[in-house]
């Protein structure tokens, strides 16, 4: 028994693969093509366990990956991979098409082979998770409710819209070749391994450098946050006992602007690290030009989970910033 991970050198992919060897002998392939965001130092602590393995390719190599599924048979193919920064969708929104939407594509295909010739036993537990976004479903008035399961998609970026595209081919291939699937939406996550060009690593990297921290335009969008240990353990609960050609939305209930986030990664560093000056971090941040077409609010309703799979988080985000700012510390370059 194996499962393949793709995108697994990327920051939550990594830290699946960390917690699930800490939890489980099963043996884990990781594919990954090392684009900007993929780091394999981000696997250090198992690269030389047994129960892992690496291979750089890309999800659109139909050959490679097809090899690699007859190669070590897995029971599940769980798929981080993705272009996922909405600032680099802007400016460079084919990537995200080739990557995201014929990636995907062609993943699903190969999946589709080779789960057609399992055996009655092997294709029965076969599970296809394709781990997605809250973006898709676009963005929401400070009154309106969390989105559910059921929620239709309105993306606004190119990043969005690809995401968007990859989920509806995935359910496509579950209701037309009845591939058994299943769809995580999961809101902002946060934790160690994150690229610095994301929010919160970049406001901790910038402070710690004692550089401006850029905030767009008011800060005051809204978006709700999970440590990714927490979407970690969501994903196991899914592929353990998600009921096949199902959605499921990932959600930490905890919704804050990213002026807060801010202001509170701020306030711990002048805990854990005060400025010589005795000024506050807070005097780093720097109000900058909006993204354009930025939304202003995502929030899901992550209830189907916790009713269905009894899951929930370990983490408050009090908690979770805390131990990433402690991190980010200790692993900062110099």
């Amino acid at each position: 028994m194996t499962i393949l991970v793709t995108g697994g050198a990327g920051f939550i992919g990594s830290n699946f693969i960390i917690d699930w060897l800490k939890g489980e002998e099963e043996p884990v392939v990781n594919v990954d093509l090392l684009t900007y965001a993929g780091n394999l130092d981000n696997l250090e602590s198992i690269a030389n366990d047994p129960r892992y393995c690496f291979y750089q390719y890309d999800i659109a190599d139909s050959q490679s990956i097809d090899h690699l599924l007859s190669r070590h048979r897995p029971r599940a193919v769980i798929h981080f991979a993705a272009e996922s920064h909405v600032d680099r969708s802007i400016a460079y929104a084919e990537r995200f098409v080739e990557t995201n939407i014929i990636g995907t594509f062609r993943l699903l295909e190969c999946a589709r082979k080779y789960w057609m010739n399992l055996s009655g036993s092997e294709s029965n537990k076969f599970r296809f998770i394709n781990i997605s976004t809250d973006e898709v479903y676009g963005t929401l008035k400070p009154e309106e409710q969390a989105v559910g399961e059921d929620s239709s998609y309105k993306p606004n970026s190119p990043y969005s819209a690809s995401k968007a595209a990859a989920d509806h081919f995935v359910r496509a291939f579950y209701q037309t070749y009845g591939l058994p699937i299943l769809t995580t939406n999961c809101s902002n996550n946060y934790g160690p391994h994150q690229f610095p060009e994301k929010l919160i690593p970049l406001a901790i990297m910038s402070a710690i450098k004692n550089r401006p921290i850029p905030v767009y335009g008011d800060g005051l969008q809204v978006r709700d946050w999970l440590f990714v240990s927490d979407h970690c353990s969501a994903v196991r609960e899914i592929l353990r006992a998600g009921s096949i050609g199902e959605s499921y939305n990932i959600g930490g209930s905890c919704e804050k602007t990213n002026l807060e986030v801010v202001t509170l990664i701020c306030d711990l560093l002048d805990e854990k690290r005060p400025l010589m000056n005795d000024l506050s971090y807070r005097s780093l941040i720097t109000h900058v030009s909006d993204r354009p077409g930025h939304d202003r609010r995502y929030a899901v309703d992550a209830s189907k989970l916790r009713q269905q799979l009894n899951w929930g988080v370990e983490e408050t985000f009090q908690t979770g910033i805390s131990k990433t700012i402690d991190w980010y510390l200790e692993n900062a370059p110099e």
